[in-house]
């Protein structure tokens, strides 16, 4: 016989932290945590179900964060009736001992059937969510940044070699020294014919 926990991490984990701390509490030998990006096949939660033996005792956040529907949920309490596993429900309040949550009443339960669907379609949208922002949102490659790198460079000497002024030019530049734009000119070969400045620049000499 043997307590474990499930938690299946849609969002911020941090949400499931109170959870989480109640199945150590309540003496779970592990807690597993299934990331979004598993969500698909969730290959730690078929592990876990295949692993049950006779009176083990699973706990769950709420059954809506384990499971994907009531088609699932009706297998998974018939599978765990069959191997006397006893089923824990955090959130929904639920022990098939009736021991934990005396207060519980059956329109609760019925509550519960009822939203499953619903909530099982929210949590998967967050998941989905934070799935395309991880795939989608990331630092520009190499090569993205060397030719951003390389445009900046070539709008600024095709400002100036348009006439606008070197303040102008800076203010646009995302520099934060005038120096630099006059290195970048200065890269590109560019004459510099207006102003105090006149023909490339040089190196300074050092004292």
């Amino acid at each position: 016989m043997a307590k474990v926990g499930y938690i299946f991490i849609a969002t911020n984990g941090e949400e499931y932290a109170e959870d989480k701390a109640w199945m150590q509490q309540y003496g779970c030998v592990q807690v597993i945590e299934e990331l979004s990006e598993h969500e698909r096949l969730r290959p730690m939660w078929k592990q876990l179900i295949s692993s049950l033996e006779r009176g083990d005792e699973l706990v769950v956040s709420r059954f809506s964060n384990a499971l994907r529907g009531t088609r699932e949920l009706a297998t998974f309490i018939e599978y765990c009736r069959v191997k006397v596993v006893r089923i824990i429900s955090i959130q929904d309040r639920i022990d098939t001992f009736d021991e934990l949550f005396p207060d519980t009443k059956p329109s609760q339960v019925i509550r519960m059937f009822g939203s499953l669907s619903e909530e099982c379609a929210v949590l998967r949208k967050a998941s989905a969510h934070i799935i395309h922002l991880q795939q989608n949102i990331r630092p520009p490659k190499k090569s993205e940044r060397a030719l951003s790198k390389l445009e900046r460079e070539k709008n600024i000497v095709n400002m100036y070699n348009e006439g606008h002024s070197i303040d102008d030019i800076f203010a646009i530049s995302g520099f934060t020294s005038r120096s630099s734009v006059f290195r970048i000119l200065n890269k590109h070969g560019v004459t510099l014919n207006r102003g105090p400045h006149s023909g490339p620049l040089k190196k300074r000499n050092k004292e």
